[in-house]
């Protein structure tokens, strides 16, 4: 398939400053409203709830992209022509898998547990991904990678000095390199929300979860590598933005 050229969205410098910080303030903000406070003590629903906990980012993405008129990169399908085959392999499939292992081994169903953990990373990644990753994609990879992971660490609203918030931090650090690497040859939020999900689906471990784990990251890395013959509709490009 023939290579697509894109033109560049140009977006100046005082523009990119405002709209990265119009999407942290509203994004820390309604963080800190849902976690630290008792605005969600009348949620029952359970779903509801969590997924309210991650909707920040999404809300700041969404407003910072009208505010100051940027134009998404990112999509549900990103760089597949047909949106049934990454909604296939990212999001049907783990939930099959984690339903059907967790059946058999301890006759429990968490389907609705498996799509709030993707729904949740869903909102999370519109934000830092969707938005934040496009908007600094001219700044040196490093320092691209190192601002996103402070934001996304401080969003989380856990200050505690110890030796498991540094591990996290590191975390968020291997996860900003490898899903800013997934979102840039995929273009597709639900590749990365799957891929992003992957912790908070095995919290725990066992030799089943470690099973599951294993063989999706085989699928969803063949996935990514050959892309092209499942569907992507594009060479694998740089998110389009360059300074006016």
């Amino acid at each position: 398939m023939t290579s697509q050229k894109e033109i560049p969205e140009k977006i100046n410098g005082r523009k990119i400053v405002l709209a990265v910080s119009v999407f942290y303030v509203l994004a820390i903000s309604i963080r800190y409203l849902t976690n630290k406070t008792q605005i969600l003590s009348g949620v029952d629903n359970t779903f509801i709830k969590v997924i309210l906990q991650a909707i920040g980012p999404t809300i700041g993405a969404l407003v910072a992209f009208w505010l100051f008129k940027i134009k998404p990169v990112m999509t549900l399908k990103g760089d597949f022509k047909n949106f049934f085959v990454p909604l296939s392999i990212y999001w049907l499939l783990p939930v099959i898998l984690i339903e059907t292992t967790a059946y058999f081994s301890t006759s429990t169903s968490p389907r609705i547990a498996v799509i709030t953990i993707l729904v949740y990373g869903l909102f999370e990644e519109i934000g830092w991904r969707g938005f934040l990753q496009q908007v600094l994609v001219n700044l040196p990879k490093f320092i691209r990678i190192t601002l996103v992971t402070v934001l996304w660490f401080i969003w989380h609203l856990n200050f505690e000095v110890s030796m498991s918030n540094l591990t996290f931090f590191l975390i968020l650090l291997a996860g900003s390199w490898a899903l800013g690497f997934i979102a840039e040859k995929t273009n597709s939020l639900f590749a990365v929300s799957a891929i992003h999900s992957l912790n908070n689906f095995f919290s725990d471990s066992n030799v089943y979860k470690i099973s599951v784990l294993s063989f999706l990251l085989i699928i969803w890395i063949l996935s990514i590598v050959y892309r092209r013959k499942l569907g992507g509709g594009k060479i694998t490009r740089y998110l389009p933005v360059t300074l006016a």
